[in-house]
């Protein structure tokens, strides 16, 4: 998947939740794995969103890292790499977890509707 794939499922699941309130700005948090350049993905989804509720809605990418696990000296770490050395002792020998969501986390609404804000809960694509 690329950028706009990801925004689309975003945009999407905003569309849904919207029900044709106008979006301001958007939180979306998004694992390493996936290698999402922030502003890449915020041009891709102004385009994906033109003509919608969230025309001109600002997104805030949160990145998410994955957890390493080093089989050699048994440390474990956070790591903004998808595939990571071990930062203790430079091992590729290492398990990773996680870093692969895509879930929208907030909403907020554009000024004169009749909600300011929504935590989104639950909404999540895993993996590819």
């Amino acid at each position: 998947m690329h950028e706009l794939s990801y925004c689309e499922a975003v945009l999407e699941a905003v569309e849904r939740r919207a029900r044709g309130r106008q979006v301001s700005r958007v939180g979306v948090r998004i694992g390493t794995v996936h290698r999402i350049v922030a502003e890449a993905f915020q041009q891709s989804f102004e385009i994906a969103a033109v003509g919608g509720p969230a025309a001109g809605a600002v997104t805030e990418i949160t990145v998410i890292p994955v957890m390493g696990h080093c089989m050699e000296c048994r440390e474990d770490f956070a790591s903004a790499d998808p595939a990571p050395a071990c930062p203790a002792c430079g091992s590729l020998d290492v398990a990773v977890d996680g870093g692969d969501e895509v879930t929208l986390e907030w909403i907020a609404y554009a000024e004169g509707t009749d909600v300011d804000s929504e935590r989104v809960h639950a909404h999540s694509h895993g993996g590819e």
